[in-house]
């Protein structure tokens, strides 16, 4: 993709996200539609309560999942009181530890989260479907996070100076790295796909094997990448 034109899509959906009313350039129904990558977001108010899995561990080790009623608001590597830890500092309770949890919709989120992972990594998924909520997440984060879809799609890669420069931070760098070291939505987000200035994987969450596999997959040579 020519730069020119990832660095306009990454800067339309950092557009959409804080302009609700702004219109994409696709159809709303259109995967690749800025105001679509905006209702894919969540953010309420009224949100109290999580609930948190842990995946059996897969080719990218042990991935903990946490979802509200209406979205997933966690993908990532932390350990789980960690996790715990950052969703309280949010307000978030985790729901059933008082002994009562009626929260079948907390665990449907989960449930079609862990599905869409399972076929992603199987190399049947190529983009996720699913309602997103970056509470976790600072402004800055939030903003870089929630362009990568756009800016570097599946099977390619950026540097984090490209990035930056798409943000219209073109010396935020470093500042990019930090944002996307946080990222609360690992993997769904694909903060993977951006690479050091001369293509060096460092930077990952899960580590540089997991970035390692997860760019092989997506490039057709990992072990799922025929989707068996």
């Amino acid at each position: 993709m020519p730069a020119a034109r990832a660095t306009g899509r990454a800067r339309a959906a950092a557009r959409s996200l804080s302009d609700p009313a702004r219109p994409g350039r696709h159809h709303p129904d259109d995967p690749r539609s800025t105001h679509h990558a905006h209702e894919r977001f969540r953010s309420r108010t009224d949100r109290h309560e999580h609930r948190v899995a842990h995946r059996p561990p897969d080719p990218l080790g042990d991935l903990r999942l946490a979802a509200t009623e209406d979205a997933l608001v966690y993908c990532g590597f932390q350990p789980l009181a960690e996790v715990r830890a950052r969703l309280a500092r949010t307000g978030l309770r985790e729901a059933g530890r008082d002994g009562q949890d009626g929260g079948g919709a907390r665990r449907a989120v989960l449930d079609e989260a862990g599905a869409q992972l399972d076929a992603y990594l199987t190399g049947r998924l190529r983009s996720f479907g699913l309602p997103l909520d970056l509470c976790l997440a600072t402004p800055f984060s939030r903003e870089t996070v929630s362009s990568l879809e756009a800016f570097v799609p599946y099977g390619s890669t950026a540097t984090y100076g490209a990035l930056a420069r798409a943000l219209d931070r073109p010396r935020a760098a470093r500042a990019v790295g930090t944002a996307l070291g946080a990222n609360p939505l690992c993997v769904v987000l694909p903060c993977h796909r951006i690479v050091g200035s001369t293509g060096t994987l460092t930077g990952y969450a899960g580590g540089v094997d997991a970035k390692k596999y997860l760019l092989a997959l997506e490039a057709g040579d990992g072990p799922g990448a025929d989707g068996r």
